[in-house]
């Protein structure tokens, strides 16, 4: 197959993006780019909803040319637990992946749910790096998250909070946007590089409200009973810090209080619940969002068979390229 657009496939959580992902990487010779903000760390697996053995026909299909530790799939379990990955390191890492893949014959797909990396990916983003500053984190740790998402307000506009939801990722983007102000040739140079959208064919998984809610809460459920409180205990044992593992929202915040003895299982699970709902609600504004930005977003129904599901989706890509 000559070379595609990139592939992309976005939706909210539980939505079924994996299996849409593997099925179309194979019937385009693809490989998997995750766009995850939590699934790069390793032993962080039940709680970001890896299903690494639902990768394992790409795995196969990819193992014979393998430039990455999973055959075919990339920017997963890439750095340790405890580390704070952030979208400057997602982009680089993006591009190395996809050069390699490419340099190989085969196409890109990307499948995530992390807004915030699927649209600077779709948008041709380049970020440099912007250095830690300790002074001035140490002259923010006491000043309350809502007042530091206030600040970054007043610097650029915010879609939404979902990247900056804990006091740690807040600083961070804060760090990030006064970097550029006082170094403007970084902030040009970021202009610049997200100034031309690479070609791209973006698939949206659509899920209706209700159902969508009720596949949350059965995925969650699974999940707990597969373990994830087991998980976070040994995260915990393995020497990360319980502040380390909050920083990651959502299961390992609310499992990280349950099994420190600062919430009780049911409370854990209601709080979780809802966390989870509301994160669905802000990925489906993020989408809807790079809509109004611009960006085309092909709709398929979640309830497609995956016969359906390729046929519909390589129809749309045979004529993007027409």
């Amino acid at each position: 197959m000559s070379q595609l657009p990139l592939i992309a496939i976005i939706g909210p959580t539980a939505s079924g993006k994996t299996r849409r992902a593997v099925g179309l990487a194979l019937a385009t010779d693809s490989e998997i780019i995750s766009a995850d903000s939590r699934q790069v760390y390793r032993g962080m697996d039940l709680g970001t909803g890896k299903d690494i053995e639902e990768y394992a026909p790409v795995m196969r299909k990819f193992a014979s040319c393998s430039h990455s530790r999973l055959p075919g799939l990339h920017l997963i379990d890439i750095c340790p637990a405890g580390y704070k990955y952030n979208l400057h390191e997602f982009l680089r890492d993006y591009h190395a992946a996809a050069d390699s893949i490419r340099s190989l014959g085969h196409n890109v797909l990307l499948c995530g749910g992390t807004g915030m990396y699927a649209e600077a990916v779709l948008s041709g983003m380049r970020l440099p790096e912007v250095p830690e500053d300790p002074a001035f984190r140490e002259s923010v740790k006491e000043i309350s998250l809502q007042e530091l998402q206030h600040r970054l307000s007043q610097l650029k506009q915010l879609h939404n909070t979902t990247d900056v939801d804990t006091h740690a990722r807040a600083v961070r983007a804060l760090e990030i946007e006064l970097y550029y102000r006082s170094h403007p040739e970084a902030a040009a140079a970021a202009d610049r590089n997200k100034a031309v959208h690479p070609p791209s064919v973006i698939f949206m998984i659509d899920v209706p409200r209700d159902t969508r809610r009720a596949r949350i809460s059965e995925r969650l459920h699974a999940r707990m009973n597969a373990g994830m409180d087991e998980e976070v205990k040994g995260l915990l044992d393995s020497g990360i810090k319980a502040d380390d593992l909050i920083y990651y929202g959502l299961e390992y915040k609310y499992l990280t209080l349950y099994v420190t003895g600062r919430m009780t299982r049911s409370e854990m699970l209601s709080a979780l619940e809802t966390a989870i709902h509301q994160f669905a609600k802000r990925q489906m504004t993020w989408w809807r969002g790079m809509e109004r930005r611009g960006f085309t977003l092909h709709h398929l129904s979640y309830d497609l068979t995956d016969e359906e599901f390729n046929s519909r989706a390589l129809e749309i890509i045979h004529n993007s390229t027409e």
